[in-house]
């Protein structure tokens, strides 16, 4: 599941983004803390995990990363770390790959939509506001209360459409 790399150490030019990793950390530490919560070694390591993928991993990749480093080898540990992040809004659950990837905008609360290359299994997370409106009118026409939706699309990054065959 983890993203091969491709050029500039990146499998997309989109995961290069201008915030550097201890400024989505700081971030990810305050949001934690204003929501009363508290970003534990084994959290924002898991965190650190999913951010220097540059795309999603699964929880067991996670758990290995994490029982080399000395935080146990539980599956427990990895997915109650990863169930936290999500559940904070620092991680999304990517239901396709059945994997995780580190939010790009850990700084509110927002709806995404995830691009999924069917080549390296890269994932780019991007803004959904005008796609998620599209589906609450939808929804409310056919009289539906949507509580959440996950928006998966697959196609191929930029890096596997120059690659050559």
């Amino acid at each position: 599941m983890t993203s091969p790399m491709h050029h500039d150490g990146f499998c997309c030019a989109a995961h290069s983004g201008s915030d550097s990793m201890a400024a989505i950390l700081e971030t990810a530490e305050t949001r934690a803390r204003m929501q009363g919560a508290r970003l534990t070694p084994v959290r924002r390591r898991t965190l650190e995990i999913l951010l220097h993928a540059h795309g999603a991993l699964g929880a067991y990749e996670v758990l290995e990363k994490l029982a080399a480093e000395g935080y146990g080898t539980q599956p427990p540990v990895a997915y109650r770390a990863l169930n936290f992040l999500v559940e904070h809004g620092l991680a999304h659950r990517i239901r396709r790959l059945n994997a995780f990837t580190a939010c790009a905008q850990p700084d509110h609360d927002h709806r995404a939509a995830f691009l999924i290359c069917e080549k390296c299994n890269s994932v780019t997370e991007a803004d959904a506001d005008l796609l998620s409106r599209a589906l609450d009118q939808a929804a409310q026409a056919a009289g539906f209360q949507l509580d959440r939706a996950t928006i998966e699309a697959v196609g191929q990054c930029r890096a596997c459409q120059d690659a050559p065959e």
